[in-house]
């Protein structure tokens, strides 16, 4: 059901493709001007993790930075955009620039999948969208029912690939995306690389939390902590990029609330936003009704999703959760909802008070890890309807 980011292009996009120049990035103006300073200075850290929450642009800062490193004729603020290096940049060929992302067999049925086994799909989607979420990757490889990994085979290569000879630049730069992902065993084995790497290597790790990761390999990086983006600066990015009317504009702002994946996601996604709108009012419908051959016809269809998809329902489930709660205490700048949403949460949100929604909540956060868990779905999602039954009907405390 993912709708491809190009699809969208011709209707609002003023640009062909995001070239990830600094200039391209939403945003980050303090981030911008220390990396661009330490380059000029010679003192780039050997080993960085760009942290920063969904949308922040950690990922196409990451290559941007190495563009600038790597760039023939740097100006006073950015690359140039058009020296051998950054043409090699915007196809995202350079050959002294290497990228890690988490993958698995899926249908190529590998059986060690590496990163470069997905190397042109992994340009054609970051070409497509610098601000890509993990669940988006999998999607795009077809690996959507499976968790990916960042595994020991995967180390052997950033090795291999370190300790030869750069062949253009001066520099060689590994920019591992969501190194959370990695196994124990391939951290262990990236260590002393990561801590003492040839001369002229950088490592720029990418991730939105450290919650996940080894802290063997997070005491070896300098953290460069990322902001949401500024209402300010995401105005003037979607003035850049987008042929769209100020009420829109503004509306996304309001709505992707420093994101800049939600703004991309809200633009291409209508179609998908509209489907589960759809079977979340129906979910709810039936759970308050008791309808049990309704919830099981619905629940079959939502099996049929796959896993990965039917994490993102969820999420989109917690997210009318939280929203429709919101709208109880009648404080709109606090309340995120597209227009159609807003129609159906008008009715809707009586239901989640004080009383409903912290075991709403609750409930759907459980079953969320118990499908990542690899729990049979059927059964988790014919639970949350029986469940949703005695939680929608409480005593609504405002009233």
């Amino acid at each position: 059901m993912m709708i491809r980011k190009a699809q969208f292009f011709y209707l609002y996009c003023k640009q062909i493709f995001f070239q990830m120049l600094f200039k391209d990035i939403a945003g980050q103006p303090d981030i911008k001007y220390k990396l661009i300073n330490s380059v000029k200075s010679g003192r780039i850290s050997h080993a960085q993790l760009f942290l920063g929450p969904e949308g922040c642009g950690n990922l196409p800062m990451a290559v941007a930075f190495a563009r600038y490193i790597d760039c023939l004729d740097r100006r006073e603020n950015d690359s140039c955009g058009v020296c051998s290096s950054c043409t090699k940049y915007n196809k995202l060929i350079h050959p002294d620039l290497h990228f890690v992302y988490p993958v698995n067999s899926g249908k190529k049925e590998l059986k060690h999948p590496v990163s470069d086994d997905f190397v042109a799909e992994w340009r054609e989607i970051l070409l497509e969208d610098p601000y890509l979420i993990e669940n988006q990757w999998y999607e795009f490889i077809g690996i959507e029912n499976k968790q990916g990994f960042i595994g020991i085979n995967e180390s052997h290569q950033i090795i291999r690939k370190l300790q030869l000879k750069s062949f253009e630049s001066e520099h060689k730069i590994m920019i591992i995306w969501l190194p959370e992902r990695m196994n124990q065993s391939s951290a262990n084995k990236l260590l002393k690389m990561i801590e003492e790497p040839p001369g002229e290597t950088y490592f720029i790790m990418v991730s939105e939390s450290t919650k996940n990761m080894l802290s063997t390999i997070l005491s070896r990086l300098q953290v460069v902590r990322f902001s949401r983006i500024s209402d300010e600066d995401m105005k003037t990015a979607l003035k850049k990029n987008f042929d769209l009317p100020e009420n829109k504009i503004n509306n996304l702002i309001h709505l992707s609330n420093g994101n800049y994946h939600k703004v991309l996601e809200i633009i291409n996604s209508s179609e998908e936003i509209t489907f589960f709108l759809d079977k979340f009012a129906s979910l709810m419908r039936l759970a308050y009704e008791n309808n049990i051959s309704g919830l099981v016809k619905l629940v079959d269809e939502l099996h049929e999703l796959g896993r990965e998809k039917l994490k993102l329902f969820i999420d989109y489930s917690l997210k009318m959760i939280r929203e429709n709660y919101v709208m109880n205490f009648k404080h709109e700048e606090m309340i995120y909802l597209s227009s159609e949403e807003r129609d159906f949460s008008e009715k809707f949100h009586p239901y989640v008070h004080s009383k409903s929604a912290q075991d709403i909540y609750k409930l759907l956060n459980q079953a969320s890890g118990d499908i990542e868990s690899n729990a049979y779905s059927r059964i988790v999602l014919l639970d949350i309807g029986l469940q949703l039954n005695k939680m929608l009907k409480k005593e609504n405390d405002f009233a």
